[in-house]
């Protein structure tokens, strides 16, 4: 063969494999073409992911919110055979949970963010695998991610929230964008915060507007403390403006007797807090929120729309057609999928009336490990309930704050989750201990689920 046509077999060659790596998704690196072919060989046609060979039960934890990330780390505690793949689409960690407290100078950015993704894998056994699912395949147990594909042995999805804008009247897409990136709501991505936070820091003067969803929104006390930090600001700047607080509900979801109180015993004329006050409408461009009874104009805005699982779970197959929040078909004992008892779904992409929070994604986690541990050796495990242990900050100078301490119960037939235990207690009180106790109880959070 000549020199010449040895040089364009190679380039030809060389385009192929360039062309197979970008239909499977997957950027080449390198020409290393045995080793891709053998991967896509693997996958009966399909690009598989380049993970080591499972050395035990293979369990794929799609998520690395709380739930996720506890249920990665316990799982390995619970059944130290499971051989532990979390996949993440984000490849930096930031939390929602504290997030109010960075809008009023009380925690700075790191409190949220100086957490790894790797670290936690690392410490805590298991493999962190930066990648967005597309796609699952549950008659072969695959899923399908941007990074090839994944074999599992069991499955579990966690993939949080995702905003529901046509429960609040906004319907086309143009006006879900411009509201999306003009005002976010603040309870699902790092970015949100950011946005948000530099609204409240710049803040000149008028109305920002703080809207509460009907439903079972993430994190019940979120938008009310948020109210509070954003007021803080507001009070110690001087600032001529106010903070209309528009809640779908009747009155303030939980701890209303410590919110009211800080509402009206440190910032009167500050927070004005309208309850029934759903949302039917929004006019970004002219700053126009319209509700059942009336017609709000604002200067700024975080707007917090009714929530429902996050879209992967439609996506992937496994919501319940039946659920008004598009959430999980599940058992809720045992949190899989019904009639698959390979595939579960955790976090707040669950149906039960548990509160979507951190600590209760975080004690709820170590239950579905306990599940999944007694599952994968043909075994099952009694339902016992997670708790929700929520601080929310009302003053920033000085932290103050106030608690509930929530547990819950099964309805008669034993089969389903009806609400709150006899033994849940609110502290609404606000006081320095209990606003201490806010950073402490995240603290603990990061490290139970990032460190060994």
């Amino acid at each position: 063969m000549s020199e010449s046509n040895s040089r364009r077999n190679f380039l030809k060659m060389g385009g192929a494999v360039a062309v197979a790596g970008t239909a499977g998704g997957m950027a080449v690196l390198s020409g290393h073409a045995t080793a891709a072919s053998a991967r896509k060989s693997a996958g009966g046609g399909r690009t598989m992911a380049n993970l080591p060979k499972a050395r035990g039960p293979r369990l794929v934890i799609v998520g690395g919110g709380t739930a996720g990330l506890t249920i990665a780390k316990y799982a390995r505690k619970e059944y130290p055979k499971f051989d532990v793949v979390l996949v993440e689409k984000r490849d930096m960690y930031s939390s929602c949970f504290s997030s109010n407290l960075w809008y009023s100078g009380i925690i700075d950015l790191e409190f949220l963010a100086d957490h790894s993704f790797l670290d936690a894998a690392r410490n805590n056994g298991y493999v962190y695998f930066n990648a967005t699912v597309t796609g699952l395949d549950r008659a072969s147990r695959t899923l399908v991610t941007s990074e090839g594909d994944i074999r599992y042995d069991f499955l579990v999805v966690a993939p949080g929230i995702s905003y529901d804008y046509e429960k609040i009247g906004v319907k086309d897409a143009e006006t879900m964008t411009a509201l999306r990136q003009t005002f976010p709501g603040g309870f699902i991505s790092p970015t949100e915060h950011v946005t948000i936070r530099r609204k409240v820091q710049e803040f000149e003067g008028g109305v920002f507007v703080q809207t509460v969803p009907g439903g079972n929104y993430r994190c019940l006390p979120g938008p009310y403390e948020r109210a509070c930090m954003i007021a803080s600001v507001i009070k110690k700047n001087r600032i001529k403006g106010k903070v209309v607080v528009l809640d779908a509900n009747p009155d303030i979801t939980i701890k209303k007797d410590g919110f009211h109180a800080a509402f009206d015993e440190l910032y009167k004329g500050i927070i004005e807090y309208k309850p029934s006050s759903a949302v039917t409408g929004v006019d970004v461009g002219k700053k126009v929120i319209k509700t059942e009874f009336d017609t709000v104009s604002f200067d700024d805005a975080a707007i917090y729309s009714n929530i429902r699982a996050s879209t992967l779970i439609e996506q992937l197959g496994l919501m319940d057609p039946k659920s008004p929040q598009k959430e999980a078909a599940i058992d809720q004992l045992r949190y899989s999928i019904r009639g698959d008892d390979r595939v579960f779904v955790a976090g707040d992409s669950r149906p039960h009336p548990y509160s979507k929070s951190a600590n209760t994604a975080n004690t709820e986690g170590k239950y579905v490990a306990k599940v999944l541990a007694a599952r994968a050796q043909g075994k099952e495990f009694a339902w016992y309930s997670p708790r929700t242990i929520c601080y929310s900050m009302v003053n920033a100078n000085p932290m103050e704050a106030i608690s509930v301490d929530a547990g819950y119960v099964l309805n008669k037939e034993g089969t389903a989750v009806s609400g709150f235990s006899p033994d849940t207690k609110t502290f609404e009180n606000r006081d320095a201990a209990k606003g201490q106790a806010t950073l402490e109880w995240a603290r603990g959070i990061y490290r139970d689920m990032f460190d060994a």
